[in-house]
């Protein structure tokens, strides 16, 4: 095997652009992912080693050294970081001239040509699924002869090697917790609703659902849900119970866990035979799920150890839903809601305005909306057009952007990139401030914090500082507007 570094570049000032992150942008109140999809593949080239930047506060000078005696380097990046990953590429370069350099994640992997033409620092980038294609680079396969990739030829001409075919036994991939202990400080992730320290993993990969601007389904990961066998997820839970003692919470980062629900019920079971949801254990575990899951099963879930929920509403218009092809019900949406605070399981919603046929009512509908069915916490997004994604396509050519890469500001922070003739991205942009205002400044919510503070000493530090870095948040978009 090529002695390989895994690494997720040195970026913007907490910025949360990890190989893990679903969307790549400064967080109102900082959090950081696991860089899954690096640690990967990291498990499986022997001798390998991982490095997250931008997590451990690590600039090129802190790092510099680690790529000296590296023969192969992949480097994560995505559409807003493009810029700085080419630059650490070309400092790798000239520092180790001989190391071979790829590029994998959901930008190299929709404008593989266009990334290569980018820098002649890059060796190859990956293509949808990579894990099996590093491995192959990483065991000295010539180039030609890996699927699933893009490279560059020794006369400069860019050549695409066929399609990897997607993995379809997910049970062949090894842990990634393993490599989380040994290469990563598990303190440096966190997230605003999640317990900390936490750790994080898939279950599986791919998500049914066809969302118009979600990006990893559209990129990489696919619509056809693929999972571990329960006896596989358990292993690893075991592992991270027994060797990463401190974690307080497991959040299992599938695109919708929830989807199947015959195996998120099965595997909640299973984790009820751990001790999870059983008086004094102190690890809980969380999920993403859609807003569409029964009572009966949030029953289960819930008397198993679930703790938390993070759900994507985007919008309270039915009609903006059925836009983006969420394929959910308002109603239904409010009824999970309602059953969800009815069995105490806490709630993280995530909104994004600004996505096709918004107004200033749908807007306002959709604040109304947030306030009404109150889950704990909220995210508030811009609609972004990932390169990939429908939504990308369908603002492309209706004009509602100029198809440009340039998602975030200098400094990190997420700007408003589509607009409308009848709405105009600044509208849609001040509009994400009066969102959180409007929904955190209300005494309710205000008390509930309170009372959140309270009861726990270090969620009363926590809160404090998060209540700092929110407001620094609200000064900063003041000044990007």
């Amino acid at each position: 095997m090529k002695r390989t570094l895994f690494l997720q570049a040195p970026s913007f000032d907490g910025y949360d652009g990890g190989a893990g992150a679903r969307y790549q942008m400064k967080r109102e109140i900082k959090s950081f992912w696991y860089p899954t999809w690096l640690a990967q593949p990291a498990a499986m080239v022997p001798g390998s080693k991982l490095i997250d930047a931008p997590a451990h506060d690590l600039s090129w000078d802190d790092i510099a050294a680690e790529v000296d005696d590296k023969e192969l380097v992949i480097l994560h990046t995505s559409t807003p970081s493009f810029g700085q990953d080419v630059r650490t590429a070309e400092l790798i370069r000239a520092r180790n001239p001989h190391a071979m350099i790829g590029f994998i994640g959901a930008k190299v992997a929709v404008e593989s040509e266009k990334s290569l033409q980018a820098s002649a620092a890059i060796d190859f980038v990956c293509r949808n699924e990579f894990d099996y294609t590093v491995v192959d680079v990483a065991k000295g396969m010539p180039l030609a002869e890996v699927d699933g990739i893009s490279w560059r030829a020794g006369d400069g001409s860019i050549v695409h090697n066929r399609d990897r075919a997607m993995i379809e036994n997910m049970d062949d991939l090894p842990m990634v917790s393993p490599i989380y202990k040994r290469d990563l400080t598990i303190e440096n992730y966190f997230g605003g609703y999640l317990k900390h320290p936490y750790v994080s993993f898939y279950t599986g990969r791919g998500c049914k659902s066809r969302c118009t601007f979600c990006l990893w389904p559209q990129t990489v990961g696919g619509h056809n849900y693929r999972t571990r066998s329960i006896a596989k997820v358990i292993e690893e839970v075991k592992y991270v119970l027994k060797e990463i003692p401190q974690t307080k919470e497991i959040f299992f980062d599938d695109d919708t866990l929830t989807d199947n629900r015959e195996r998120v019920a099965e595997l909640a079971v299973e984790l009820g035979k751990l001790g999870f949801g059983q008086p004094g254990f102190g690890v809980s575990w969380s999920c993403n799920a859609k807003a569409n899951v029964p009572y009966d099963t949030l029953k289960v879930l819930r008397a198993n150890g679930l703790r938390l929920l993070l759900v994507g509403y985007e919008s309270g218009n039915q009609q903006i839903l059925h836009n983006i092809k969420k394929g959910l019900r308002v109603d239904v949406a409010r009824q999970f809601t309602k059953d969800c605070h009815a069995l105490g399981i806490v709630i993280h919603g995530t909104f994004i305005l600004g996505l096709p046929g918004e107004t200033l009512e749908t807007i306002e509908e959709t604040i109304n909306y947030a306030k009404d069915i109150d889950p704990h916490t909220i995210q508030v997004s811009l609609a972004a057009p990932y390169p990939g994604t429908f939504l990308y396509k369908q603002a492309t050519e209706n004009g509602w952007f100029d198809g440009t890469d340039h998602l975030l500001t200098d400094g990190g922070n997420q700007i408003a990139q589509l607009s409308y003739p009848h709405l105009p991205a600044t509208v849609i942009f001040a509009k994400v401030e009066e969102f959180y205002k409007r929904f955190y400044f209300r005494p309710r919510k205000i008390g509930s914090i309170v009372a959140e503070m309270l009861r726990d000493w270090d969620m009363m530090k926590r809160r404090l500082r998060e209540g700092v870095e929110f407001f620094d948040f609200l000064r900063r978009r003041k000044e990007a507007a």
